[in-house]
């Protein structure tokens, strides 16, 4: 029995005493399937035409589906933590799945590099970092545009969860200093197909414009309600509308819509001064070649700058530590959250401990639906 035991105690030695992996392993969250499918298919389809490599090394994808799911989401993200000991996670991809996961990241001590913003404080954020702008960022460009054309008086309409609440008060954080009332606020489910009752109550306030705060395909509901019942007011609409599948479903009934959204929508149209024309022009010649002209969308790209952050923060913790052990899993955190000029695709990031996003005004424009398209409005 000693032999047993000491044989036993050997064995488990030799394995502690094993070298950690060479190979970097990312663990990858999206909704691919459920009401953020049409979010996360694009998301997840750019990790197919990503390099084999990460900042010099041999890198592993793992993606798992959560289903738009915040349980889903979290277990999924201790699996990859705790079963495929990953180095980070990337996700998720909708603000609910990606809030549900800073949590994990934080009692796990494992980097999160968010596909989607997350609704909670930057206290609360000391593992994760977002990738995609902040709202109030984005929704300063579409004050910037209301104030031009003299729009005194606005109606909300919105998801009834965390993404609804984050447009609305990212907008109303610019709204107010601007002289803009918000004369209504009315709330949809990610899975209604009627908003009748709160359309009715927007026409009858008589708004100068109304703010949209979906995403994706259930974004076009609202758009699609007010135009069928004569409302011929602008309609803006947030980052998380950017995608073919929003104007396919919308049509010819959301033309005109307008919404912020990074530079590399319109890439084409900026101008070459422009510090992320370059990198987001060679994002849409990747893209494209797997998936078809046209098929750029601002989801995808937020994929491809999370690559673009772990390029750049990966051989900064390779200085320090082994992929595949914690040493190296907090290398890489301060890695990214001493950041500096990463260009992407959506905007340049400089990120520190005080700001883990690290945007600024460069990473918004505002653009028009038009004949099918993005177009941009200057």
């Amino acid at each position: 029995m000693k032999k047993k035991i000491l044989a036993v105690s050997l064995l488990l030695a030799g394995f502690a005493c094993l070298p950690a992996r060479a190979d970097i392993t990312v663990g990858v969250l999206v909704g691919a399937t459920g009401p953020g499918a049409s979010l996360g298919i694009p998301y997840k389809n750019t990790f197919s035409v990503l390099p084999a490599t990460l900042g010099g090394e041999k890198v592993r994808y793992i993606i798992l589906d959560d289903g738009t799911d915040p349980s889903t989401a979290v277990k999924n993200a201790r699996k990859l933590i705790s079963e495929d000991n990953v180095d980070v996670l990337v996700g998720s991809s909708s603000v609910p799945t990606a809030t549900a996961v800073v949590e994990v990241a934080n009692e796990l001590k494992t980097p999160q590099i968010a596909l989607s913003p997350v609704a909670a404080p930057p206290n609360k954020l000391e593992w994760t970092f977002p990738i995609p702008q902040p709202v109030p960022v984005m929704m300063e460009v579409v004050v910037e545009h209301m104030k031009a054309h003299k729009v005194k008086t606005v109606a909300y309409i919105g998801f009834s969860d965390s993404w609804g609440d984050l447009v609305y008060k990212g907008f109303v954080s610019q709204a107010e200093p601007a002289g803009i009332s918000v004369i209504a606020n009315e709330r949809f489910a990610r899975t209604d197909t009627s908003v009748t009752a709160q359309t009715l109550k927007i026409i009858g306030a008589h708004p100068d414009a109304v703010v949209a705060g979906g995403s994706g395909t259930p974004g076009t509901l609202p758009h699609l309600a007010l135009v069928e019942r004569g409302y011929k007011g602008p309609i803006y609409h947030n980052h998380g509308v950017i995608n073919r599948d929003f104007l396919r479903v919308g049509g010819k009934n959301i033309e005109h819509a307008m919404a912020p959204t990074g530079p590399v929508m319109v890439a084409e149209q900026l101008p070459d001064s422009n510090p992320i024309k370059k990198v987001a022009l060679e994002f849409t010649k990747l893209y494209e070649a797997a998936y078809g002209a046209g098929s750029r969308n601002a989801f995808a790209a937020y994929s491809y700058d999370a690559y673009l952050r772990l390029e750049q923060a990966v051989p900064v913790a390779l200085k320090k530590a082994k992929p595949g052990t914690p040493e190296f899993r907090a290398a890489l955190r301060a890695a990214l959250e001493n950041a500096k000029e990463v260009v992407g695709t959506h905007a340049v990031y400089n990120t520190t401990p005080a700001d883990h996003n690290g945007v600024d005004r460069r990473s918004r424009v505002l653009v028009e639906a038009t004949n099918g398209d993005w177009k941009l409005v200057k």
